[in-house]
């Protein structure tokens, strides 16, 4: 899949569920910044920005600000708050490359996130303690 239709997607899902979040300026460190989230797994690349309205946007080509990447199984595990990002990182299996500040930034605001109060989050928690077991036996 493109790289450009996987970013609008992704884009289209965050604005809804980060919707408050992004009406309050919590996400305007990524104003004039972009950030590319590669699963590395799945061979597929997001590439977002922030728009003068204060929106994600889906970005053209690769930000060359800050790259987040994992696998699918990492990514998983990390929306589900099955493991910290910090062990992720330490471990090797969450990578961040480009502007640290920005990286910094990215990871305070997740940190400081109430997933739990995400209407997205809570029609997928169910699912993602189902998959994630099944997952782990059928690619580790």
């Amino acid at each position: 899949m493109p790289d450009r239709v996987v970013s609008q997607l992704a884009v289209t899902v965050l604005n809804r569920a980060l919707a408050q979040p992004l009406r309050e300026g919590e996400l305007d460190f990524l104003r004039g910044r972009g950030v590319t989230i590669r699963v590395t797994d799945a061979g597929l690349a997001m590439h977002l920005g922030l728009d003068r309205r204060g929106r994600l946007v889906a970005r053209r080509y690769p930000a060359g600000d800050l790259l987040i990447e994992a696998s699918v199984y990492d990514f998983l595990v990390l929306v589900g708050q099955q493991e910290d990002p910090d062990t992720l990182v330490f471990q090797r299996r969450l990578v961040m490359q480009g502007d640290t500040e920005l990286g910094l930034e990215v990871k305070n605001f997740l940190d400081g996130l109430d997933v739990e109060a995400l209407g997205l989050y809570r029609q997928l928690a169910p699912l993602l303690r189902r998959l994630l077991p099944v997952y782990r036996r059928a690619f580790s």
